[in-house]
């Protein structure tokens, strides 16, 4: 029983977080994309030419975002001034 009530949480937890866009909506941004030369590829993001979401793809590894939420033109940071990032775990 314990199993099953675990699995329907996940699936519910996998509804809620696994679809849809990130924090912040950047349908119609204008798109830079640019390849260090390490390989990394940075893309930004910009709604009205205001910065609002960077994508960093390195050569290895996994992609991951980093979100202006507020639009105060800089990316989101916690307490220490340490810009989170995030990672899409999975999509469907």
């Amino acid at each position: 029983m314990k199993t099953l009530l675990l699995a329907g949480l996940l699936v519910l937890a996998g509804c809620a977080t696994g679809g849809g866009a990130g924090p912040v909506d950047v349908s119609g941004a204008d798109v830079s994309k640019r390849v260090l030369d390490n390989g990394d590829t940075i893309e930004e993001f910009r709604v009205g030419g205001q910065l609002r979401m960077v994508k960093v793809s390195p050569s290895r590894g996994a992609p991951y975002y980093m979100y202006d939420s507020d639009g105060d033109g800089r990316m989101d940071n916690d307490k220490d001034g340490v810009s989170p990032v995030y990672w899409k775990l999975y999509s469907w």
